[in-house]
């Protein structure tokens, strides 16, 4: 019986084929941000709403114009532009005026993502570029707080000092006479009652988005626990400051009050582990936590601003390519020497 013979044909990598896609991980991300999102509706009400909206616009936009003017295939659908206008929607005062979202995100999109080439040639995350130029135009705006009032309807907003701030500028005792017992303010910073941008007060809210985030794969624990893990070592080992003389003093800062203060989990989870931006191997993740970690902690505590994520991200985005480099593996079968 003859057997038909039929050419082999080898196609092009990748051979392993998986039902994800870009678009799919996209709006899973953006799914997992809306407990946080909805959490910070809840506390700011609609003006919160307002700068979302307006930031989400502003980068869909964006995206669909430079595409359209460079002739390329449009991708707004893909989740990415959403996202990234998310991000920095979640990354503002709910009492930023309407322009600054909308000429953030044009800068986000427009300039640190597509004058890059789009998506997977950006260096630097494009929402924390788009919070980066935010704050140096517009840094009264963009320091200026909202006191939660847990009131969807409630249009007129008091301002308040952030948690981190007050501990920056007049310490922690200062900081439990507005939240009493420490137990009290760990247990407000948990839930969301508190200053802060929109999307980065409710720390169980983007603990449950992070937890869907880890189960599906789309993340690994190597950044967030790294980052996290750093902060909390060097706020209890370099973070106590005694109250008479103001001076630190060793092992007796507060790591708590560091890990669910200010734009932590939200950058740590969320940011700092944007596919693009952060290292690709396992042993170099863990160096840009601990990076992203140091980092924080060294302008929380010694830096003029209270806040120090958005910084160590982007700084440490720089170095993203170079930590690859340094960790990369030997290829099976040639000699050390060849490493190069």
């Amino acid at each position: 019986m003859a057997v038909e013979q039929r050419p082999l044909v080898v196609s092009i990598s990748p051979h392993i084929r998986t039902e994800e896609s870009v678009s799919r991980i996209m709006w899973s991300v953006n799914l997992s941000l809306l407990p946080a999102l909805l959490m910070g509706l809840y506390y700011f009400g609609p003006r919160a709403l307002w700068v979302v909206l307006l930031s989400i616009a502003g980068s869909l936009f964006s995206e669909w114009f430079v595409q359209r003017l460079a002739g390329k295939p449009v991708t707004v659908s893909d989740g990415s532009a959403f996202l990234t206008g998310l991000l920095l929607g979640m990354n503002l005062p709910s009492t930023a005026p309407f322009y600054i979202p909308l000429i953030s995100s044009v800068v986000a999109v427009a300039i640190a993502k597509q004058l890059f080439g789009g998506l997977g040639y950006n260096i630097f995350n494009p929402a924390l570029v788009g919070r980066a130029f935010a704050l140096i135009t517009w840094p009264r705006a963009l320091t200026t707080w909202a006191e939660p009032t847990a009131a969807f309807l409630a249009l007129d907003a008091k301002t308040t000092a952030t948690p981190l701030g007050i501990l920056k500028e007049e310490g922690m005792a200062e900081l439990l006479e507005v939240f009493g017992t420490k137990g009290n303010l760990y247990f407000q910073l948990f839930i969301g009652q508190r200053a802060g941008s929109i999307g980065e007060t409710s720390a169980i809210a983007l603990l449950v988005g992070a937890g869907f985030l880890l189960a599906r794969r789309y993340i690994t624990w190597h950044i967030p626990l790294s980052y996290l893990a750093t902060v909390a070592v060097l706020t209890w080992a370099l973070g106590g400051k005694d109250p008479e003389t103001g001076k630190f003093v060793l092992f007796a800062g507060d790591p708590i009050l560091h890990l669910l203060s200010g734009g932590l989990i939200l950058g740590a989870f969320f940011m700092a582990t944007d596919y693009v931006t952060c290292p690709i191997l396992r042993k170099g993740q863990i160096i840009f936590g601990v990076g992203c970690g140091a980092l924080t902690v060294l302008i929380r505590l010694w830096a003029g601003y209270p806040e120090g994520v958005m910084f160590a991200i982007l700084l440490m985005n720089c170095f993203a390519p170079l930590i690859d480099r340094a960790v990369k593996t030997r290829v099976f079968g040639t000699p050390r020497e060849a490493r190069k």
